[in-house]
């Protein structure tokens, strides 16, 4: 069953009428092909229209798509056979919100980590929503350290509406972990690609989001809060979310404006969700492309570039 959004009324409009056609079609025996295939270009000229105009909080609904691939499908999408998925931080325990482990990417190994908040409801609740607690992030520095020890480049994928903010993982040292990732993912001497498929969230999504190359999807966010939040602490209510999505700048448009990625992966017609082949296929030969470029480089130089691309942003030259 297709899940609509708000703003997907009229598509929604349209299949129901291909539907009812094709319905009519079985019972009646008469041939309804030309109707059908004249609601289907209807279909495909009304989602590029709703898509081509999409404002900063659609798009935050976009990337909230309950249909939207997660990390665990991409991954098992765009490698050559099955990955190999590693566990635990050697301290507390096994943080099902963030996964990883090493894959074969067109015939190199990769080691691949993200957060991945489940496909229902149940599994959900077992992934934490894709919150991660500090263990989830030590888990993903243990595991970046294992792929440098072996020279294998990194590939984080990023989807998470923040890290875990209960009490319990302040007291195991939430602040720390992230900020540990942080400044080793600084100095790793391997290729590191970060890439927001869904949500990029706060400290939760930085953890894991010092790249050489870090890319947004099309419809996609990357902020400091998530506009719910920002809402909340400004008017004390959810209700301006639209005015506060459109004010924190966090499209993908909006932060490769300002400098603050490398670039935005298109997206089928109508969200990843729409067409999942063709968004992981699109997926991989990104990836590949910006692992031939980033190998050819020497490993100073690839940290040296990494360090003096995040220090250059948000400062200010006065002429």
């Amino acid at each position: 069953m297709i899940t609509y959004l708000e703003f997907e009324a009229p598509m929604k409009e349209l299949n129901e009428q291909i539907e009812k056609l094709k319905e009519s079609e079985k019972k009646t025996g008469v041939d309804m092909s030309t109707a059908i295939a004249d609601l289907q270009r209807a279909v495909e000229e009304k989602t590029k229209e709703i898509y081509s105009n999409l404002d900063a909080w659609q798009k935050v609904q976009v990337s909230r798509h309950p249909d939207r691939p997660y990390t665990i499908q991409y991954i098992e999408a765009i490698t050559d056979n099955q990955w190999i998925e590693l566990h635990g931080d050697r301290t507390v325990k096994d943080d099902k919100a963030m996964v990883g482990g090493f894959g074969m990417l067109d015939g190199h190994s990769v080691m691949f980590i993200g957060q991945q908040k489940g496909i229902n409801t149940k599994m959900r609740q077992y992934r934490n929503f894709g919150m991660a607690n500090p263990e989830g992030y030590r888990k993903a520095l243990r595991l970046m350290k294992l792929a440098e020890k072996f020279n294998k480049p990194i590939v984080t994928f990023i989807d998470t509406p923040g890290a875990y903010p209960g009490l319990e993982a302040e007291e195991r040292g939430q602040g720390e972990a992230i900020a540990r990732n942080l400044f080793e993912m600084m100095r790793f001497k391997v290729p590191i690609i970060c890439i927001i498929i869904g949500e990029g969230a706060s400290g939760g999504a930085l953890g894991i989001g010092i790249g050489d190359k870090v890319l947004m999807l099309e419809n996609t966010w990357y902020s400091v809060i998530s506009p719910e939040s920002c809402s909340s602490i400004l008017w004390r209510s959810w209700d301006h979310k639209v005015t506060a999505a459109k004010a924190l700048k966090l499209t993908a448009d909006d932060m490769l404006k300002n400098k603050l990625i490398d670039g935005i992966i298109p997206e089928p017609l109508g969200g990843a969700h729409a067409n999942r082949p063709e968004m992981f296929d699109t997926v991989k030969k990104t990836i590949i492309q910006h692992l031939n470029e980033l190998s050819k480089l020497d490993k100073t130089e690839l940290v040296n570039q990494r360090v003096e691309k995040f220090c250059s942003m948000g400062v200010v030259v006065n002429s």
